[in-house]
């Protein structure tokens, strides 16, 4: 991403919504800052500005970042259970929360940002990125791995699957502990994470007509529309109407509309 001198500060802001993946930031130019005063001391540097380059670990509630006035970086985002199988971290003690890149995941990971930070461009760094982790994933990739999954409710159904029929035993908690092992988050907040997003996308697919969300609510699993709104403000800090118009409309909420 590439952030330009001359925009106006409020283009400098972006909105987050809360996200079971993993974030590693790369910065050639400029920083990145954690604007919600909310967050533990040791989320970011002093003045939170977050470290160069970053890990951070699954979000749980909706964040607000701000750029420098001219950036350039990349960030890569990891499904949590990926991160677990290829580095052996305990996710779990990473959500909410980001570090040095170094200090998460240690030497090997540092020597790839030191190779990415002397490449010619971004063409380059992204080749270096698939060349360091293909033969580390092909190593370690779960058999069971559902292919092609696009969608977080996909991807925690897939989990679900995996946890059923991974290691001894097979009861319903014995599962949901190797989930919350796997990714960092319980499977309630997983499935919560996935129907939010369900209804997210299903907004957006009405286009420029109006929306009922009641039919919207139902049709994704939510007891009611009020059900909705509570868990929409919970991810994205916004009621699902606001947020619908802030993404067509406000240039911090860029993010979303990559999204789509």
């Amino acid at each position: 991403m590439t952030i330009g001198r001359d925009w106006p500060e409020s283009w400098l802001y972006t909105h987050c919504p809360a996200t079971p993946l993993c974030s590693i930031g790369w910065f050639l130019a400029g920083h990145l800052e954690l604007i919600d005063q909310g967050w533990p001391a040791t989320a970011a540097s002093p003045g939170n500005g977050l470290p160069q380059p970053y890990f951070g670990g699954p979000l749980t509630r909706p964040t607000v970042f701000r750029n420098s006035p001219e950036t350039h970086g990349l960030v890569l985002m990891m499904l949590p259970d990926a991160v677990h199988e290829l580095t052996g971290l305990n996710t779990a003690d990473w959500v909410n929360r980001f570090d040095s890149l170094k200090a998460a995941l240690g030497d090997e990971w540092h020597e790839l940002s030191e190779a990415m930070l002397a490449a010619d461009d971004d063409v380059a760094r992204v080749g270096l990125i698939e060349e360091f982790l293909l033969p580390r994933w092909q190593a370690v990739r779960p058999k069971t791995l559902a292919p092609a999954v696009l969608r977080a409710q996909d991807w925690t159904h897939a989990l679900a699957m995996r946890a059923a029929s991974s290691g001894v035993g097979r009861s319903l908690r014995q599962a949901e502990r190797r989930i919350k092992g796997w990714t960092g988050l319980p499977m309630r907040e997983l499935r919560g994470l996935g129907r939010a997003e369900q209804a997210f996308f299903r907004s957006l697919a009405q286009g420029e007509a109006a929306v009922r969300w009641t039919e919207v609510a139902a049709d994704v699993g939510y007891a009611d529309q009020s059900h909705l709104c509570r868990e929409t403000r919970r991810v994205t800090g916004f009621a699902p109407g606001e947020l619908r118009q802030r993404i067509a409309e406000d240039e911090n909420f860029w993010l979303y509309r990559v999204w789509t």
